[in-house]
């Protein structure tokens, strides 16, 4: 699968297989401390080399990708190895490897049953960490990217984060692993590291020899092995392509979303962690219209403190400055309440239609008002709003708003200041909410909609479920009838502002329909900032009306997108088409 944007070819360097025969013997009863001297030293240098890793991914990449290697020191530092593997060697009297290898497969197939695609990922980390002791423990070296002697492609069954942060210095072009998932760390690490990625190839090390030539699709997420002179010409021109339109959209970065005839649309970004506000800001976004506040949640035993949000959200605001920030409240589903010691919740056996979002908070208000009381300090530094997601009717917002109400209150008596004058908002992404939203537009001061989660439910389509992947479809007359009902009730009440920050909005064929429906903000990707402005600012409004009116007015989805695609070529600002 695309792990990290672009295109690499060259010869390929293939690292050493992690891959080891675990070797199982009997340990005599005089010999287990011994033994048990020698797992705790193997697991003291595991810490001490990832606490290595974390001091130079502080410094190289900021506290968000350092908070990638605490959850290395979270594993290693748990009682499923502190405890477990211990007491399997003292009890089945069985060497240290094997008892570890025990205790991280079994953790493991537990892992792969979790729901949520995140945390599932996380099973990687807990194989890197194994990996990692288990060289320690066996003296097993693996083969480094310091053997890389020209610009190369890595491949390799997995990559750990020390790997990944030093691709770059030995003259790594790309990569492509045999596990991993887009949330993976080598995922996420090459994607700030702008390095092309393909990751979960499954046995592509064993498919490719050093030396041989490969190219790295991160793109469309392909690997080919000793491609023909045709196909390496192709891809080469496809990289120019792509290298040439980036420096050609780079001189809209300062220029306005506007279309031909005038029509503004604010154009913003979606962020995960405060840092990423300079790389929106860079790529010409106006302001954060979505700042995901999940990330300070996760990798970690207890939920974040009020100040430890209170500098985030502050960072954030004064980066932006002088746009605004749209801060969404946590946005976790109950699941994730145990690893924050919050636990008591029984499994749900539909998570997505479950206790997350708003709901969650409403439940735990001591987890929410907390996080109000971070956002309205921050308030003070730059413009920034509050955001509810999951909202599915006036009592959650209602209850919500009362709660915000009420840490205002004690702010005031204690005298902390905040701006009193800052507008609140919720997400659209539930049709309940969507089939209302006349109503609930006289309680908030804007709208955003969530086109992800609304086009799920509209439709009742898992989206990443593969057997019904096909009805996942924006261009749904149910869907589009949704998004324009939303906005019509948002201006027509107050003459509320209604934004754009899912998906549809990054896509650049939806975006004419979405101006065409007129909706006030796009808020996207950030590295989806410079294609999208050049799409509004090379069409005009009255198109991008008469196409809305059209792609209504089509008789199926079939041929919505038979005028879509039309539309695109006429405007000449379809998507870059993928390399066959």
């Amino acid at each position: 699968m695309a792990a990290s944007d672009g295109i690499a070819i060259g010869p390929a360097f293939i690292m050493e297989d992690e891959d080891v025969a675990i070797p199982r013997w009997e340990v005599p009863k005089d010999r287990v401390k011994s033994e048990l001297a020698r797992f705790r030293y193997a697991l003291g240098r595991t810490k001490d080399e990832m606490s290595s890793i974390h001091n130079k991914a502080l410094k190289v990449f900021g506290k968000s990708h350092a908070k990638l290697m605490d959850a290395y020191l979270l594993i290693l530092n748990d009682p499923f190895l502190n405890k477990d593997v211990i007491k399997i060697i003292e009890t089945d009297r069985v060497n240290a490897e094997y008892a570890l290898t025990q205790v991280i497969d079994r953790t493991i197939k537990v892992m792969e049953n979790f729901e949520d695609e995140y945390f599932r990922d996380r099973k990687y980390d807990i194989m890197d960490v194994g990996h990692k002791i288990l060289r320690h423990l066996m003296g097993h070296e693996k083969k480094t990217l310091h053997s890389i002697k020209e610009p190369s492609v890595v491949l390799a069954h997995n990559l750990t984060p020390t790997d990944t942060m030093n691709l770059k210095d030995h003259m790594a072009i790309g990569f492509a692993t045999n596990i991993g998932g887009k949330t993976s760390h080598a995922a996420l690490l090459a994607q700030s590291m702008t390095i092309p990625a393909v990751v979960g190839m499954r046995d592509v090390t064993s498919r490719v020899r050093t030396g041989d030539m490969v190219i790295v699709d991160g793109h469309e997420g392909i690997v080919i092995v000793k491609p023909d002179e045709a196909t390496v010409a192709r891809y080469r021109a496809d990289q120019k392509r792509r290298l040439d339109e980036e420096k050609r959209l780079e001189k809209l970065r300062d220029l306005p979303a506007q279309t031909v005839d005038g029509h503004r649309v604010t154009l913003a970004a979606n962020i995960e962690v405060s840092e990423d506000v300079k790389v929106a800001l860079k790529q010409g976004a106006e302001g954060i219209g979505l700042f995901r506040t999940e990330f300070l949640f996760l990798n970690r035993k207890s939920a974040p403190t009020e100040e430890e949000q209170y500098q985030s959200y502050r960072h954030a605001v004064r980066a932006s400055v002088p746009f605004p920030v749209i801060v969404r409240t946590l946005d976790l589903g109950g699941d994730k309440l145990t690893p924050l010691g919050l636990g008591g919740m029984s499994p749900e056996s539909n998570p997505f239609l479950g206790l997350r979002g708003i709901r969650l908070c409403l439940k735990f208000p001591e987890i929410f008002k907390t996080q109000l009381r971070a956002i309205l300090r921050a308030s003070v530094d730059g413009k920034i709003k509050i955001m509810y997601p999951m909202v599915s009717g006036l009592d959650e917002l209602r209850a919500a708003n009362s709660l915000l109400q009420e840490v205002k209150s004690e702010m005031r008596s204690s005298l902390i200041p905040f701006d009193e004058s800052m507008e609140v908002g919720m997400m659209v992404e539930v049709p309940s909410a969507a089939l209302m939203v006349d109503i609930l537009a006289r309680e908030v001061d804007f709208f955003s909609l969530g086109t992800n989660d609304l086009i799920q439910y509209t439709l009742a389509v898992d989206r990443v479920n593969e057997n019904v992947v096909n009805l996942y479809q924006p261009l749904h007359l149910a869907v589009l009838r949704l998004i324009d009902q939303t906005v019509k009730a948002g201006h027509n009440i107050g003459s509320k502002w209604v934004g754009v920050c899912g998906e549809m909005a990054s896509e650049p064929d939806l975006v004419p329909i979405l101006v065409g429906l007129d909706i006030d903000e796009l808020s996207v990707s950030p590295s989806a900032v410079p294609k999208v402005k050049e799409v509004i600012r090379s069409t005009s409004y009255a198109d991008c009306v008469q196409l809305t009116r059209n792609v209504m007015n089509a008789s199926s989805v079939e041929a919505a997108q038979r005028i879509l695609r039309l539309f695109a070529m006429q405007q000449k600002h379809s998507a870059l088409p993928a390399v066959p």
